[in-house]
C-alpha cells in the first residue's frame, strides 16, 4: 500500500514523540502506545484546525501519557521487587541525538529513575523544558495551566532531581574500558581489583518483575555489594556472552543467552568511582532493547 500523506507527516514527527513519550512515561512499550494512539487521534481530527502539526502532536503525546502516569504510579507500587525504567539502545538515534553530556543525561537511567520521584505534572514540565527546551509560555499550554504555575512546577522539580556534585560520565572508550575491568574482576572473583572501582556507599539495584531472579531490595554498601556481584558471577554470567553496548546514553553491560537478551546493567559514576549499578532482567522491559541490539 502507498503510504498517505496523513501517514508520511505523521511519521516525520514519530521519532520526537517517541522520544517525549519514552522521557515521560520511563517506558519504551508504554511510548509506543502512547504515540500510536496520538496517531488516532491526529487522523480523526480536523485538519484545517490543525495550525502546527508537531506542537499538536506534542501537546496530545503529552497529555496521553499524563493519564498513564496517573495510573502507572499505582501500578509501580504493586510491582515485586524494585522498578526500573525499560533500558534503550542509544546509538541508532532513537531517542534523538546525544552529542552532549547534558543530552545523554536527559536520557540516563539515573535521571530517569529520579523522574519517579516527581508527580506527573512536575515530570512533564521538567521534560519539555530540559530535554525539548520548551519556554513556560509553550509549557503552559501544552498543560493548559498558568505560566507562572509551570515556573514555579519547573523549580520544584529540578531541586528534586539535581545531580550530584563530582558525578560525571568519562568519554565512551574510558566507559567500555571502565566496565570491561568490572566484568573481568566480577568474572574473576578479584574483590580487593572490585572494591577499588565501587564508591563506599554503592547501592545495587535488580528488577526482574517478578519473572525471574534478582533481589527484591537493594544492595547498599562496598562490602555486600562485592560480595553479591561475585557470587551472582559465579551462579549466572558463565554461560552468558557479555558485550558492552550504548544504552540510555552510557555504556552498559547487555548479557545475552543464545539469542536472547538476559540482562542489561547500566552504571552511575561520582569522582570516577561506581557509586550505582541497576540490572533489568525483567524479560518484559528487555524485548525492545533487544530488538534495537539484533538490528545494529
Amino acid at each position: 500500500m502507498t503510504p498517505s500523506p496523513l501517514s508520511d507527516e505523521f511519521e516525520s514527527h514519530r521519532p520526537r514523540l517517541f522520544g517525549l513519550a519514552y522521557r515521560l512515561l520511563g517506558s519504551a512499550h508504554e511510548a509506543e502506545d502512547a504515540v500510536q494512539d496520538a496517531y488516532l487521534r491526529f487522523s480523526g481530527a480536523d485538519r484545517a484546525a490543525i495550525e502546527h502539526p508537531g506542537a499538536w502532536l506534542a501537546k496530545a503525546v503529552t497529555n496521553l501519557c499524563l493519564t498513564r502516569l496517573t495510573s502507572a504510579r499505582a501500578r509501580r507500587e504493586e510491582y515485586p521487587g524494585t522498578w526500573l525504567p525499560e533500558p534503550v539502545a542509544t546509538s541508532d538515534g532513537t531517542l534523538g541525538p546525544l552529542e552532549s553530556a547534558e543530552r545523554r543525561e536527559q536520557v540516563s537511567m539515573a535521571l530517569l529513575v529520579l523522574l519517579e520521584r516527581l508527580t506527573p505534572t512536575e515530570r512533564a514540565v521538567y521534560v519539555l523544558r530540559e530535554a525539548f527546551g520548551y519556554a513556560h509560555r509553550e509549557i503552559a499550554d501544552v498543560l493548559a495551566l498558568s505560566e507562572s504555575n509551570c515556573r514555579q512546577l519547573y523549580r520544584r522539580a529540578a531541586a528534586r532531581v539535581a545531580v550530584p556534585e563530582g558525578r560525571f560520565e568519562p568519554a565512551p572508550e574510558r566507559q567500555e574500558e571502565l566496565l570491561m575491568s568490572f566484568l573481568v574482576a566480577a568474572r574473576e572473583g578479584d574483590l580487593a581489583g572490585l572494591e577499588k572501582m565501587l564508591a563506599a556507599d554503592v547501592t545495587y539495584w535488580g528488577d526482574g518483575g517478578g519473572k525471574v531472579s534478582a533481589v527484591r531490595r537493594p544492595v547498599e554498601g562496598r562490602e555486600k555489594v562485592v560480595r553479591f556481584l561475585v557470587g551472582g558471577a559465579e551462579r549466572f554470567a558463565g554461560g552468558l556472552d557479555i558485550v558492552v553496548a550504548e544504552v540510555n546514553g552510557a555504556s552498559a553491560l547487555v548479557a545475552w543467552a543464545g539469542d536472547v537478551l538476559a540482562a542489561v546493567a547500566s552504571f552511575e559514576l561520582r569522582d570516577g568511582l561506581i557509586t550505582h549499578v541497576r540490572t533489568v532482567t525483567n524479560p518484559d522491559k528487555l524485548s525492545y532493547v533487544q530488538r534495537q541490539l539484533r538490528r545494529s
